[in-house]
């Protein structure tokens, strides 16, 4: 049977790598790759390819030419010239700054351009999602920004876009370079910028004049759980998704919106993220002709949540979802022993269900949570025709 989906990985992608005490450590990468074989996931339906380095001409789909060479010459000198946002202490310059970045692009072109030609239905690149890069600089851990790169290809193919981003901190970058894009649509469910990077993202930001009601923003109140989360998620993508009638879909999965992350203040277990990550390929399913693209991003609990919560997507976008009461292998819980000396959780749940009720079905006035949901479909869903209420 050909392979029905992809992965793109090879080992160098994990050359971003910003230094031991970074956040960002490209050890979740590796654990989330060895997780996947440990499980099986990367056997049978699921094609592997590596990652390219993205050309130029690419980059420069998104990225200014002045921009590319700061980042280049980063690369070769050993630091930045000043007001590109390198060099600072979210994205310091490293001894591979413009390939490793550039690699990720790659791989995350390669995931959307198999899937826009038919190899494939589905595909993922989970060291992509670097979603804060902006035209001009780097941002938020984020040097080039391979999703607006990919949606970019695919516009330019004829594609209408939607992108979903569930990361914990807003898709700046994305919904930036989309502003004035109404062949694609960028939905961003993420913390209240009020208290959390990069401080944008509130309901009321909805495109330009020319995009009215291509941006979404669900701005969620620090705190927020599982049901509220999911509740919040279904509330969105589903009916502007589904009147906005894209080609493919290309989602991004951060998962620092875990109660255990260090960088955010969510509380979304690894279960609600597989829930999440269902609903997605099921839209995908319902209104996109199954086309979708799935990426990483956030998320720097890098042992307890990453690699699990990646493994359920990778599984997910090869069209066997894994249960949640599923082990953890032993080998792998092994492994993390003796690389970091602590216990790897043992099954890949968080002994949550991801049950959650849909907004259309009832509204709480006095839930923050159903508050920011209901903001955010008052100032979208009149420019899709759609009832903020009902619908």
């Amino acid at each position: 049977m050909p392979a029905a989906a992809l992965l793109v990985w090879s080992e160098d992608l994990v050359s971003y790598d910003f230094g031991l005490a970074h956040p960002m450590t490209p050890v979740r990468l590796l654990l989330t790759h060895q997780l996947l074989e440990d499980l099986g996931v990367l056997d049978g339906r699921l094609r592997v390819v590596p990652a390219p380095v993205a050309a130029d001409a690419d980059l420069l789909r998104v990225h200014t030419p002045d921009y590319v060479d700061v980042v280049r010459e980063a690369q070769e000198r050993g630091h930045a010239r000043p007001g590109y946002g390198l060099g600072d202490e979210d994205t310091p310059v490293f001894g591979q700054v413009h390939t490793a970045s550039a690699r990720i692009v790659g791989s995350t072109l390669t995931a959307a351009q198999a899937v826009w030609r038919g190899d494939v239905a589905r595909a993922a690149s989970i060291a992509g999602g670097m979603h804060h890069a902006m035209p001009g600089r780097a941002s938020g851990f984020c040097v080039y920004n391979d999703a607006a790169v990919a949606i970019s290809w695919l516009v330019e193919q004829g594609a209408r876009v939607a992108y979903v981003d569930l990361d914990a901190h807003h898709g700046d970058g994305v919904e930036r370079v989309f502003w004035d894009e109404d062949r694609v649509l960028t939905v961003s469910v993420h913390q209240h910028p009020g208290t959390l990077f990069p401080g944008t993202g509130y309901a009321q930001d909805t495109g330009s004049a020319r995009a009215r009601g291509s941006a979404v923003n669900v701005a969620l109140p620090a705190g927020t759980g599982d049901a509220a989360w999911l509740r919040a998620v279904e509330a969105v993508t589903e009916p502007l998704i589904r009147a906005h009638e894209p080609d493919i879909i290309v989602s991004q999965h951060g998962c620092d919106c875990h109660g255990s992350d260090p960088l955010a203040q969510l509380d979304v277990s690894v279960d609600a993220q597989r829930a999440a990550q269902l609903l997605v390929a099921g839209i995908a399913e319902r209104h996109a002709g199954g086309r979708w693209v799935a990426l990483g991003g956030g998320g720097y609990e890098v042992i307890g949540v990453v690699p699990r919560a990646w493994s359920h997507l990778v599984a997910t976008v090869a069209g066997r979802p894994l249960d949640p009461a599923t082990p953890v292998p032993e080998a792998w819980r092994r492994r993390v022993r003796e690389m970091a000396d602590v216990e790897a959780p043992s099954t890949m749940s968080d002994g949550r269900d991801g049950a959650f009720a849909r907004f259309a079905d009832g509204y709480n006035p006095d839930d923050a949570a159903d508050r920011a949901i209901l903001a955010t479909r008052q100032a979208v869903f009149p420019w899709h025709g759609l009832d903020p209420l009902l619908d």
